[in-house]
């Protein structure tokens, strides 16, 4: 079996090396996002699908079903991967992504769509300096560790990729389709109990939806892959060993 983790937004595929860290021998792929932390390849537009497309194109290389793993912006696209070709899944574990009728974008997120405002807004972080950078991140909620981690790896590439991204999937209710009845592979959501980008009861939603098993991090901000590491990597294996 192969393990590909997904990251999301702003972060680049450091977000998962805890998580690796703990696997053992277990073979992972990290892959990198075009745009963040890595160029994007000629001619890639940018959009959801795009994103999409690109990942089922990773997934595929590795040529045989894997088991699939995504965060934040990782989660929709694993969610969306999900529902085209799950023919390529083992097993899906996912969360702090919501893909849900009923959900609205935060507030920096819509600031990111708006035309001219996202722009400056990004071009201010582009002008900060990484420990500057680090200490807005940081009041975002990330801990200061993965705060310095997140300054030091945005730069203009990564604040393009973001506002084409956002701006790709304005209403998220009619972004992709929600996943609804079991995705045919176990499943596992994973979520945060108090999450101001992507408030719990999205993660209790899907896990009833999918009938999937819901793992909730209480005391723990959004990242949990980067906070709760010891027992992210134990129920992914645990999910993977059960497969």
């Amino acid at each position: 079996m192969t393990a590909v983790l997904v990251h999301g937004v702003p972060d680049t595929r450091a977000l998962w090396s805890r998580v690796v860290a703990r696997l053992g021998d277990v073979p992972v792929v990290t892959p990198a996002l075009p745009g963040f932390g890595v160029d994007a390849p000629a001619g890639f537009t940018g959009t959801r699908d795009a994103y999409t497309a690109w990942l089922i194109a990773e997934i595929e290389a590795i040529g045989t079903p894997v088991d699939l793993v995504g965060h934040d912006w990782g989660a929709l696209l694993v969610q969306r991967v999900a529902t085209l070709r799950p023919d390529l899944l083992r097993t899906l574990a996912f969360g702090s992504g919501p893909l849900d009728d009923a959900y609205v974008w935060h507030d920096t997120a819509q600031a990111w769509q708006t035309p001219e405002v996202g722009e400056a807004l990004m071009a201010g972080i582009d002008a900060m300096s990484v420990a500057d950078r680090a200490v807005i991140l940081e009041a975002g909620g990330a801990d200061p560790d993965l705060a310095a981690e997140q300054a030091r790896t945005w730069d203009p590439r990564m604040s393009a990729a973001i506002l084409g991204l956002y701006r790709s999937a304005i209403d998220p209710g009619s972004v992709w389709p929600q996943l609804d009845g079991s995705v045919g592979v176990p499943t596992l959501v994973l979520w945060v109990g108090a999450d101001t980008y992507a408030p719990p009861e999205f993660g209790a939603r899907v896990a009833e939806r999918t009938g999937a098993d819901l793992v909730v991090f209480d005391g723990c901000p959004h990242w949990w892959p980067w906070s709760r590491a010891d027992e992210v990597a134990a129920r992914l294996t645990a999910l993977w060993s059960g497969a």
